[in-house]
This record gives structure tokens, sequence and C-alpha cells, in this order.
């Protein structure tokens, strides 16, 4: 990832806190990170109303999403143009499940931003053909022009959405069969045991063809993951490496997510 300087671009202002390294912005806690990426978000918005976003769901983002909430109603600004689609689903899973992606983006971005049913895409979990609902996003998609800012997360194991390591980087929405710690990791988000063994998730080639891709992280947990973002080699087997291979992505972290990487050792 080469050199960028944030305050020099219109979508990704000068960080409120800490440093930027290469394309990574460091922060010093999950609020400060979440408060510039709500900003990053909003400012897109502003400047492109009709903006086609991707929103990844999760610990990762959601106060990110609350902060933008209000940032759009105390701005005044419109959001009757914009379009949101999600970025995965659990395959089996209702949409009226508290640990859906479908619930979690409802309560934090379609509620909030009163988006009408015009407005938004999202997988259905439930759907009887999944390559057909695959399909549907794809054209979806493309009949809007194009992903303008995708946000997602990193998983502890390196994925993007539910692409999985070793997942080939050329396709589009697919399903996918789930990594046991995505499986694990998953049951945090429900009420109860839930059996989890597929996704249905865009691709990374959305990924590579999205015109700006902001990830965010943070904790302790990530930390390790982080690492191996940054400094491994590019490769599908640590799936979060090709976001390095992207011309205009930028990685918001925190301090304790930033902790392992090798640049900030001197610190």
């Amino acid at each position: 990832m080469g050199v960028r300087k944030a305050g020099n671009r219109k979508i990704f202002p000068k960080p409120i806190q800490y440093a930027i390294l290469k394309n990574v912005q460091i922060f010093k806690n999950h609020s400060a990170l979440s408060e510039q990426a709500a900003e990053m978000i909003y400012q897109l918005i502003k400047q492109k109303p009709d903006a086609l976003l991707c929103l990844a769901t999760g610990e990762s983002p959601m106060l990110a999403y609350e902060l933008l909430s209000k940032k759009l109603h105390e701005g005044g600004v419109s959001t009757d143009a914009l379009t949101v689609i999600g970025l995965d689903e659990w395959v089996g899973i209702s949409p009226q499940n508290t640990g859906s992606c479908a619930w979690f983006l409802h309560t934090y971005i379609i509620g909030p931003l009163k988006l009408k049913a015009a407005q938004f895409k999202l997988f259905d979990g439930l759907a009887e053909n999944l390559e057909t609902e695959c399909q549907s996003m794809d054209d979806y998609i493309k009949a809007h022009g194009g992903i303008d800012l995708m946000v997602v997360g990193v998983g502890i194991n390196g994925h993007i959405g539910f692409n999985e390591p070793g997942v080939n980087p050329q396709l589009y929405s697919h399903v996918t069969a789930l990594a046991p710690v995505t499986q694990s990791v998953g049951q945090k988000y429900f009420q109860e045991k839930t059996r989890l063994t597929q996704g249905i998730t865009l691709g990374l080639k959305h990924l590579a063809e999205a015109r700006q891709v902001l990830v965010l992280a943070s904790g302790l947990k990530k930390a390790a993951v982080l690492k191996k973002t940054m400094e491994s080699p590019v490769n599908t087997a640590i799936p979060s490496t090709l976001i390095r291979s992207h011309s205009n992505a930028v990685v918001c972290i925190d301090r304790e997510a930033a902790s392992q990487l090798s640049f900030l050792s001197n610190d």
C-alpha cells in the first residue's frame, strides 16, 4: 500500500487521532476510530447523495453507524437518494433473528436513516435458491453503477465478509462453507447456540472493483490478524491481505489492534 495523505482526499479527511502510516490510520481507541469512520462515510454521502454503500455488520462498525446517523440528522443531510447493500448473511437464519446481518442493518442503518424498501438490498439467508439470490445481488450492484464505498471488518482468520481462507478472489456473490473459527465466533451474535455452516457473501471481486474500501478493526483480539494482514505476502490464505492491492483502501484501527505491527515496534 502506498503512502496516502488522507487530508488530500475529499472522501477520507485527515484523521483526528494519532497518525497515518502508509494507508493505515491508527487511533487512540475504538471511539475515536468510530468517530473518524462515521465522518468518512458522512462526507461521502454529502458529496455523492446517490452513493451505493456496502456495509458490514458486527462490533467493529456498530458505533460508527450510530455516529453516522447522528451526523446526518444534525447536519440535515438527506439520505433520500442513498442506496445500501449488506455485505453478507448467515445461510438458514431468519432476518428477524437478532443474530442476523439483516437485523443488524435494520437496527443500526435502515431504521435510523429511514431508508425506503427501494433503497436497500440485503441477502436472504432463507432463499430457496441461493445461487439466484447471489445473481440478484450482483445484478443490483451493476444496475446501480457499482459500489462507491465498501465498509468491511477483518475476521480472526483474515476473512472479509464470508470470504474464508483459500477463497477464489475472482468470485462475485457466492455461497460458502464457513470455517470452524467463524462458526464458533459467530455464536456471540445469537441468544442461543445456533448451527452456522454456510454464509452468503459479496466476493473479493466486488472488493477489488469498489471505488473505495474502508476497513475497521479494533481491540487486542484483532492484533495478530492485523499483523498478518499488513505484513504477510498478499495471498488468499489470508484474504484480508488483498486489501493492500486496492488502490483506494484505508485501514482504520485502534492502538490495541495495531500493537503487533512491526513498524510501531520502536514507538
